[in-house]
């Protein structure tokens, strides 16, 4: 049987071990000191990315502030020129990736009960028995995954405004959360080639199921191969009141049959995701993209059409070219029938500060109407 990670320190001479939480499985540090109010910014970011793991005995909040000042220390040093686009979105991953493993060295105990041994500590069991479980043993985490742990909790709590379904969707720990609206709006507002039935590829949180059961779909089928999501599709779709019209069902990509519309909403970057969440934005080699237009032709009805909505994120940043999607298309048997497309909204697209700004800026996501040639 597969056992819990465990990390390991010593204390007041003693060897001590706990759980290693970690949800994107980064393996427990081994090399771990103590740290209290005492630590200064500039040692803890020395220490950090000396791969030393620092084990907080001090007060709550000043192990916030510290975990600023080391993300302050790491966002003032600059990053490499780069001379295209696929250049800067690869330079941009590393730093990523580099800041989260510095900043996930700054570790938090948490007893038996989720409950924090430290002063000032907020009430994170809550947040933890949502994202872990019921709890087993004392653990460690590191103050980067609590804080995600924390801020998923209250968006699951008070819920994201769904403008064009005109309800609240509530996104789940490890779901990707659709506050990115536009799309949802594609979907509401394409014309139906059907009422009867509907298959909703990788529904994530639900929404799009939702909405095509809003816009009169008489059964949707939902699928997903995530287990949280699944079960946060299935609170979705009840809480709204749509059980009686949406099916929710574990499936690599289509269930079983054909339907005469078919929606997906894959994820819009072919790279390699680092953590759970990122299987929301990061697809590898495109490979469910590719599944869903390569399964899309045996399981339309004739006279049917697939939704695929896809930003074109990937092809300002040279990771995916216009003509390779196109092609893709043609692979598949598949023809276009049409394409709606709305320019996006979010803070980023205007944030001239991105390091990918050039590319957020000129995105489009469309709706692609797919259709059997």
């Amino acid at each position: 049987m597969e056992t819990n990670p465990v990390i390991e320190w010593t204390e007041a001479g003693t060897p001590r071990s706990a759980l290693w939480r970690s949800e994107n499985g980064t393996p427990a540090p081994k090399r771990v000191m103590l740290a209290d109010d005492r630590m200064k910014a500039d040692e803890a970011y020395r220490l950090a990315c000396e791969g030393i793991a620092l084990l907080w005995r001090g007060d709550y909040q000043n192990a916030r502030q510290l975990q600023q000042a080391m993300a302050r220390r790491i966002d003032r040093k600059p990053g490499k020129p780069a001379a295209t686009p696929t250049e800067a979105f690869h330079f941009h991953r590393q730093f990523q990736s580099r800041r989260a493993r510095i900043l996930g060295m700054l570790l938090l105990p948490l007893d038996a009960d989720y409950t924090m041994p430290l002063r000032r500590a907020p009430d994170v069991k809550p947040a933890c028995e949502a994202a872990y479980g019921a709890s087993e043993a004392p653990s460690v985490v590191s103050l980067r995954e609590l804080l995600g742990l924390i801020g998923a909790y209250e968006w699951h709590r008070q819920g994201v405004e769904i403008q064009a379904l005109g309800e609240r969707i509530t996104p789940c720990y490890g779901v990707f959360s659709p506050v990115r609206g536009e799309y949802v709006g594609l979907v509401a507002g394409a014309p139906l080639p059907s009422r009867t039935l509907a298959f909703d590829v990788g529904t994530g949180t639900g929404v799009l199921a939702a909405l095509l059961a809003k816009r009169g779909v008489k059964r949707v089928v939902a699928t997903d191969q995530d287990p949280r999501a699944l079960a946060c599709a299935q609170e979705n779709i009840q809480r709204l009141g749509l059980a009686g019209q949406v099916e929710i069902i574990q499936a690599n990509l289509f269930p079983a049959g054909r339907a005469p519309l078919i929606v997906c909403n894959p994820p819009w970057l072919p790279a390699r995701a680092n953590s759970p969440i990122e299987h929301a934005i990061y697809d590898p080699d495109s490979r469910m993209l590719l599944g869903f237009l390569a399964g899309l032709a045996e399981h339309l009805d004739p006279g049917g059409e697939g939704w695929l909505i896809l930003s074109d994120l990937a092809e300002h940043l040279g990771l995916r070219s216009r003509d390779e999607l196109l092609t893709a298309f043609d692979k598949a048997g598949l023809k276009v029938l049409g394409r709606m497309d709305v320019k996006p909204t979010h803070p980023r697209a205007s944030d001239n500060t991105d390091p990918l700004h050039a590319a957020r800026a000129a995105e489009v996501t469309s709706l692609w109407r797919l259709g059997l040639c």
